[in-house]
């Protein structure tokens, strides 16, 4: 039961969250706030991660294929495959959920707290389209361009670390880059860090809106939102791998 009381209103807090705004153009400050929060300060983060993840996979791919029947240019192709498909768009996502879901809890949690989201409503100021709005805007517009850079620096960790170490040529490498290419591979990337964004800014924000109590509370409630928000990307890559790819 617990579950469909929170389902419900996490419903019933988006459907607030999508009001109209009050002001258009503070909305546009707020909005170029949220980009630089939620986008351009996690650019670092995923940058390290795609490189790193690019260079085991080229270490881990080349361990297994030592067969001399696999043609060369199997380790790029399957390098490729990996990271536009599930790398980039799932795993950094699920960084990200932890980083940018429990700011946004915490954030949100402790507005609650010291009262100024009461002090908000009191005005008659729409609390949830003013606060959580932004943000979920702000995560659609970031996360694609994120997946996007995260690809690029994966692929080009993992090459940079199969010429290096001598695992592969950089021909053979390249050839497997470009061998039977599908651009909706990037379409479909693309798709689900869309899904993405939107679970973990909206998830985030139901747990920080309704947290109660002091700190400590505003602590649980920011785990909460990594763990759900984690969950919920697990469960959808699921669904939207069955229904795009399946």
């Amino acid at each position: 039961m617990q579950f469909f009381f929170n389902f419900g209103r996490y419903l019933v807090l988006m459907k607030k969250a999508f009001g109209r705004p009050l002001n258009f153009r503070y909305f546009l400050r707020q909005l170029v706030a949220e980009i630089d929060a939620i986008g351009l300060n996690s650019l670092g983060i995923v940058a390290i991660i795609s490189v790193f993840i690019g260079a085991v996979l080229v270490i881990q791919a080349g361990y297994q294929m030592q067969n001399p029947l696999i043609p060369a240019y199997t380790l790029g192709y399957g390098v490729r495959e990996s990271i536009i498909l599930e790398f980039a768009p799932t795993i950094v996502s699920l960084i990200l959920a932890g980083k940018i879901g429990s700011s946004i809890a915490s954030q949100i949690g402790t507005m609650r707290i010291t009262e100024q989201i009461d002090a908000l409503d009191i005005m008659g100021v729409n609390s949830a389209s003013f606060l959580i709005f932004p943000k979920i805007i702000a995560g659609l517009l970031s996360f694609p361009f994120l997946v996007l850079i995260s690809m690029m620096i994966g692929i080009t960790g993992g090459y940079l670390a199969a010429v290096l170490w001598g695992i592969s040529s950089s021909a053979n490498f390249i050839a497997g880059l470009e061998y039977w290419f599908v651009p909706f591979e990037i379409v479909y990337a693309i798709i689900k860090a869309t899904f993405y964004s939107f679970l973990i800014v909206s998830i985030s924000s139901y747990y920080g809106y309704y947290a109660k109590g002091g700190a400590v509370d505003v602590g649980r409630a920011s785990t909460k939102a990594v763990v759900y928000a984690s969950v919920a990307i697990l469960l959808s890559n699921l669904i939207l791998t069955k229904l795009i790819l399946g």
